[in-house]
């Protein structure tokens, strides 16, 4: 077993926070940094690498490093020059990338960096005098190696999530909503699909059958929500996504952070106006002159069980929320468009002692994204919903979080944090009144 050096920091996982961190880190010559990643290269949501689907920001927040670093080589409009699209992109006269594009765009800073190992699988973790040893399996040689480091930066990401009552033993075809592409033309040749769930990727894959109702195919989409409601962007209400929020939340008391966590689906969890006008223009433009399509939409419904169904497929027992009634839809390949949900990895398990968490089980991180005990060791990525708000999985969150981290890690401002972002005061204190020269 091989021994390597020293590292400032090691980042297990590269999806696009810690990607964006190692964009970041690049410059800054006294933090030395390594990241691994047991996939073979970067690839942000495959299963849903959509056509025409952009993400749901625009460029300046998803982008990794701009709203950190606007002069970084590693920015979107810098890699649009080097790929010969900036025009383009300018004539296309639209903020919000394709998600096909932000993938292109991160495998190319990915392949700039040298800090990051793809194909590297984390297989343990564990504390040894001051420093965290790190073993890796190199999956392309078969070979191990210890790394260490005096930090962590967790990057794993959210998993594909089902209910418990989801045995895929006994419903084997039960699909993700992250697995759609690779099922879709078996979805195709069987004929119909139904889909339940009340976000944007059941929307999106709704919107990508849809044309097919033409030819006959047979399309359901059922939602728990009492409607199909759109993510509420608002320019004021888009304030909860700064991090003067941020403080305001972190000082709450748990139980009030909870609470209100409870009241921002809309703000996180729901569908872009535009995609549904386009759900509904489409089915408009169809039935013209009487036509029928097979198309159901349900809302107010709850999945309570899905049974096999004697003769192929599945029975969904479904609860009307509003009015407490039990019904039976038969179902044929069936798509859970469940959302994701964070697991911690099995490596960190010998490190479980040195990580901080609140009575629940989840991280009691620290302002500064810090979940160990010293609060200033292992750093935590989309994890830290509890503490820090919705915005945690946010990609427009990214930049700043890693600024944040990096600033801490390297005890200067490395990255400028600006302080006041928001128009609106979020707590009770008295606020100052504006000095002359302020302008906005």
């Amino acid at each position: 077993m091989d021994t390597k050096p020293v590292y400032t920091i090691i980042g297990i996982g590269i999806g696009p926070f810690n990607l964006g961190l190692a964009a970041l880190l690049q410059p800054v010559e006294e933090i030395s940094a390594l990241f691994f990643d047991q996939t073979d290269m970067f690839n942000w949501h495959a299963g849903l690498m959509l056509q025409n689907t952009t993400l749901q920001d625009p460029f300046m927040g998803t982008d990794l490093v701009t709203m950190a670093d606007p002069t970084s080589k590693y920015s979107f409009l810098n890699f649009l020059k080097h790929t010969g699209r900036l025009y383009r992109f300018f004539i296309r006269h639209d903020f919000y990338m394709l998600r096909r594009e932000y993938n292109a765009y991160c495998q190319w800073v990915a392949a700039q960096l040298s800090s990051c190992r793809f194909s590297h699988k984390v297989t343990a973790v564990t504390y040894q005098e001051g420093l965290y040893a790190v073993t890796v399996l190199n999956k392309l040689t078969g070979e191990t190696a210890v790394y260490h480091a005096e930090k962590l930066v967790l990057g794993t990401g959210t998993q594909p999530y089902l209910p418990p009552f989801v045995d895929k033993t006994t419903t084997p075809g039960v699909m993700h909503s992250s697995e759609y592409l690779a099922h879709k033309e078996s979805i195709l040749r069987e004929g119909e699909l139904t889909i339940v769930g009340s976000g944007q990727s059941a929307a999106e894959i709704f919107y990508d059958l849809l044309p097919e109702a033409r030819n006959g195919f047979r399309l359901n989409w059922f939602t728990r929500s009492d409607r199909f409601f759109p993510m509420e962007h608002s320019k004021l209400t888009l304030e909860i996504s700064s991090h003067n929020y941020v403080d305001y939340f972190y000082d709450l008391a748990p139980q009030q952070r909870a609470k209100i966590l409870r009241t921002q689906a809309t703000l996180s969890k729901g569908i872009n106006y535009s995609l549904i006008d386009q759900i509904y223009d489409l089915l408009y433009e169809m039935t013209v002159g009487g036509e029928r399509v097979n198309v159901l939409l349900r809302s107010n419904c709850e999945l309570n069980t899905i049974v096999p169904a004697a003769g192929g497929g599945y029975a969904l027992h479904f609860t009307q929320v509003q009015q407490q009634q039990d019904f039976t839809h038969q179902a044929g390949p069936l798509l859970l468009a469940t959302g994701y949900r964070y697991h911690q990895p099995a490596c960190l398990n010998g490190i479980a002692g040195r990580i901080s968490r609140h009575a629940d089980g989840s991280y009691n991180a620290s302002r500064n994204y810090a979940i160990d005990i010293n609060h200033s060791e292992i750093f935590i990525q989309n994890a830290e919903t509890q503490t820090h708000g919705f915005t945690a999985p946010d990609l427009s969150l990214g930049a700043y979080r890693n600024s944040w981290i990096i600033n801490t890690i390297s005890g200067r401002e490395v990255y400028t944090l600006e302080e006041e972002v928001a128009y609106q005061h979020f707590g009770s204190a008295v606020v100052p009144a504006p000095a002359a020269a302020m302008s906005y």
